[in-house]
């Protein structure tokens, strides 16, 4: 029997990524966020999603990815995915929406050396789709303990 996972796939730059549906609170469309005096460059600041204060993180500023060129009809799938590590819920801003979708464990490989952007070491595989890579992102290694501190001191 094959072990199959789901995946919430998006664009972010030029690249297809998809996390564990698992990790995968919600997708909100864009908010008004606010800016946080002293927070890593990375994190554009919090919103309130029905009185739940959300760090928001800028995959772009984190690994220095170019924002994807995006049509006004991409517009309305721009938005944050809000994860879940460890009880903790981080916005992630994404470029584009994909969709869900089911990999076999067997069609998941190890990443490639040269992957341009995202570090391997974020990496949990690539899967081999038409016209290129689905990468999976190890949602959980994004970020090390002091970052993911840092972050929920951010919510005070």
């Amino acid at each position: 029997m094959s072990e199959q996972s789901q995946l919430v796939t998006f664009q972010l730059g030029e690249e297809l990524y998809g996390i564990n549906i698992m990790d995968v609170k919600e997708i909100v469309r864009v908010q008004e966020t606010r800016a946080i005096p002293n927070a890593p460059v990375y994190v554009e600041g919090i919103f309130n999603l029905r009185s739940e204060i959300i760090p928001i993180i800028n995959l772009h500023k984190r690994f220095h990815l170019k924002r994807a060129f995006t049509s006004e009809d991409d517009e309305l799938l721009s938005g944050f995915i809000i994860i879940d590590i460890d009880g903790m819920k981080l916005g992630v801003i994404i470029d584009k929406v994909s969709r869900v979708v089911t990999i076999e464990k067997e069609d998941v490989q190890p990443p490639p050396q040269m992957l341009s952007g995202i570090g391997a070491e974020y990496i949990q595989g690539v899967v081999r789709q038409e016209g290129g890579y689905l990468i999976i992102l190890n949602i959980r290694d994004l970020f090390n303990p002091k970052e993911l501190q840092k972050i929920a001191e951010l919510r005070r």
